[in-house]
């Protein structure tokens, strides 16, 4: 389907780096707490049957996604599990649908979609189960992975905007996003087309007009990330990297990490090296932290922690 495929990877410069779904979901959760308390009390909740299936998941996730719960009394992490998808699917006020399925009455349903334990989520929309996970999640996980959904949806809906449904009645439509900028379009159509020295350039020339453009700033630290690893081999970057002196492969290791969107090792790691080298090599590695740094959204709880970490390391 068009502008679903990939969950974890919600932009043309993000799918090459698994960071842009950090900064969507900071945005959702801004949105959120500006909705307010009264958003929780409006969300869809529905308990399915297999002879509700069709018209409480599949007709409904034509329009707004379904989050699908697939659960057991029998099974305590589904006892866990549960009120936590009704409190973060409630807090979207609506805009997503909470579908929950008891396997031991209906299992027809899991059968069909191939569960093979409870408790499985799954997210349907347009009729296709898109993403999902399948363990018991802490709430700020379970948040993350819904914000994802919710940006990737709206992306899909950006990139068909015939397929958005009409607003219900007295509901605003939402303002329309200003256009992108040149630059950043030349940037994103040169990741795709593998020209990252292309995309570097573009995403410098909009720095140059808008020293304070977050997406160019992320972006240009992205293409960095890209070109630094390009001809990496992750295996022997790991054997290297069990040397703790060896500084080129630590960094290295560092941004295969930020790659794989395991933020915090990454930051953990080149913080490690600034505390134990001196001189030049500390300037670099610190130097270093900060190209990863540019990378994320200055709201990233993850980059808040590392920079108090790296202020310690360095007094």
């Amino acid at each position: 389907m068009k502008g679903m495929a990939d969950f974890s990877r919600p932009g043309s410069l993000y799918g090459a780096i698994d960071l842009g779904a950090r900064k969507q979901a900071l945005e959702a959760q801004a949105r959120r707490e500006a909705a307010g308390p009264q958003a929780a009390s409006s969300a869809s909740i529905v308990e399915v049957t297999e002879e509700t299936f069709t018209a409480d998941v599949i007709d409904r996730s034509m329009t707004v996604p379904v989050v699908l719960d697939l659960w057991s009394p029998r099974s305590p992490g589904s006892v866990q599990l549960s009120p936590v998808l009704e409190k973060v699917v409630g807090d979207l006020g609506g805009r997503a649908v909470l579908a929950r399925v008891n396997v031991d009455g209906s299992p027809q349903i899991a059968q069909a979609l191939r569960v093979q334990a409870v408790p499985t989520v799954l997210a349907i929309f347009q009729g296709q189960a898109v993403t999902g996970f399948q363990q018991v999640l802490p709430e700020q996980e379970v948040r993350r992975w819904l914000d994802e959904l919710m940006g990737a949806v709206e992306q899909f809906y950006q990139a068909n905007p015939g397929a958005r449904p009409p607003a219900a009645e007295g509901e605003q439509e939402a303002p329309a996003s200003p256009p992108a900028d040149p630059d950043l379009l030349a940037a994103e159509q040169a990741i795709d087309d593998g020209d990252l020295d292309a995309a570097a350039a573009a995403y410098e020339r909009l720095l140059a007009r808008v020293p304070g453009d977050e997406d160019a700033r992320m972006g240009l630290a992205g293409v960095n990330l890209m070109r630094r690893t390009a001809d990496a081999d992750p295996a022997d970057v790991q054997r290297r990297a069990q040397d703790a002196s060896d500084i080129d492969a630590q960094l290295l290791a560092a941004d295969l990490e930020m790659l794989s969107g395991d933020v915090d090792r990454a930051f953990e790691r080149v913080i490690a090296v600034v505390k134990r080298a001196s001189g030049d090599e500390r300037d670099r590695a610190r130097r270093h932290l900060l190209g990863l740094f540019a990378a994320l959204p200055a709201e990233d709880p993850s980059l808040v922690k590392a920079r108090r970490a790296l202020a310690s390391a360095l007094f």
